[in-house]
């Protein structure tokens, strides 16, 4: 069958390639017994490939069940997949098939695989490899013929890596693993998913039709989508149905993005903001690399004057231009720290910090030293308070100068009592 029947027949809206490659696995892979894992976030329509795989196969005429792993208790999902005998446990006050007897000659989709107990999964490993299974508190072997998909929307290895889930029984599983992309992979369909959605609401609620400007086109194809189709289809029916304006801007739709969502799901182009939240000591490192750095400028400057006579028109300029510096740069100490520059009365006696050989000029730094704090805290209170006053009190402008977000510049403000 054709990838547009396909869609067609399942209701299947999108054109993205990554969906296309997904819908031709699940083609190819239907009319035989393999099992299949399906892996994809939460939302992202799994369970229609399992229908669809089940559909095409030619188990078609059989029974089809879905099972949620994570939604059965440990104590009885044994029970509810392989069923009990009477007796069998407190409150077993008869038998009971199992759905992989109740399911023979069908399929039975198990959902979040990742979620079954280690002792059902050598159960489920059992049926795979020899179609055999026991009842609980049994002790006679019976055989189903049960074709199963399984689906998950964690990574798997990484849980068989953790000794959450059995090695062999994932290698049993992955036979054929198909990847159902997530919505903010598939951009070009989400407007198309949002279209038919609003239009199946409206129809059904009898409200007026539903239309984006172009600032809520915008929005809706750049945010992340973390709940995926399900979500967009949430969203479409809040609209439908609380919306009395009908042409929805991109305001109004931000106002049904949930906000714990967080600033990775915004949809907005972020070009210069920081990635992350800077710590202290990340805070004490940037001062410290500014101050090296400073330090070698003035190095290099002062090796100038010694080595070439001179940056400026005289002494006193030269003066001026050290002094400039050394306050520019604020080490500690430097309140105080004054550079001039002298003519010596005599070549033989200079009294000088820096001497070169024949120089007619010495430098000479008078300062007088001050204890420094070494307090982290005053560090950075200090240089908050600095780049507040440097931007005018403009946090965003001052947070950026900094190197932080502009919330955790509101944090230290508050924890410093700036």
């Amino acid at each position: 069958m054709e990838i547009q029947d396909i869609k067609q027949r399942f209701g299947i809206i999108g054109n993205s390639p990554l969906l296309n490659r997904a819908i031709n696995i699940a083609n190819q892979v239907a009319p035989t017994d393999i099992s299949v894992l399906i892996t994809g976030e939460s939302g992202s329509g799994k369970e229609v490939f399992s229908h669809i795989i089940h559909q095409m196969s030619p188990r078609k005429h059989g029974p089809f069940i879905a099972v949620n792993c994570g939604a059965i208790p440990e104590g009885t999902i044994d029970s509810e997949l392989f069923g009990h005998e009477k007796g069998a446990y407190t409150g077993a006050v008869g038998e009971r098939k199992g759905y992989f007897e109740t399911v023979n000659g069908g399929t039975i989709f198990l959902d979040e695989i990742a979620e079954m107990p280690l002792g059902t999964q050598a159960r489920l490993l059992r049926v795979l490899e020899s179609g055999q299974f026991i009842r609980v508190g049994a002790s006679k072997v019976e055989k189903t013929n049960v074709r199963v998909i399984a689906a998950t929307n964690v990574d798997v290895y990484d849980a068989v890596k953790a000794g959450k889930f059995r090695e062999d029984l994932y290698y049993r599983l992955n036979t054929v693993p198909l990847r159902i992309p997530p919505l903010r992979d598939r951009k070009e369909d989400i407007y198309l998913l949002f279209r038919k959605f609003t239009s199946d609401f409206t129809d059904k609620y009898r409200t007026p039709p539903i239309h984006l400007d172009e600032g809520a086109k915008e929005v809706l194809v750049n945010y992340s989508w973390p709940g995926n189709v399900r979500q967009l289809k949430n969203m479409a029916e809040q609209l439908a149905v609380l919306e009395r304006d009908r042409t929805i801007t991109a305001q109004t739709l931000l106002t049904y993005i949930p906000h714990e969502a967080g600033s990775r799901n915004l949809p907005m182009r972020l070009e210069s903001q920081p990635k992350d939240d800077f710590s202290e000591r990340d805070i004490l490192y940037k001062v410290l690399f500014d101050m090296k750095r400073d330090m070698v400028e003035l190095k290099k400057l002062v090796a100038n004057i010694i080595e070439h006579g001179g940056v400026a028109t005289g002494y006193g300029d030269q003066s001026q231009v050290i002094n400039q510096l050394y306050r520019d740069i604020e080490l500690p100490g430097s309140a105080d720290a004054q550079f001039t520059l002298q003519q010596p009365v005599n070549n033989s006696s200079v009294n000088s910090n820096i001497n070169h050989n024949n120089d007619n000029y010495h430098i000479t730094h008078e300062a007088e030293e001050v204890e420094e704090s070494l307090s982290l805290i005053e560090k950075e209170s200090d240089l908050i308070r600095k780049a507040l006053k440097k931007h005018k009190g403009k946090r965003k402008l001052a947070a950026n100068e900094l190197g932080i977000s502009e919330r955790t510049l509101y944090r230290k403000i508050k924890e410093l009592n700036l």
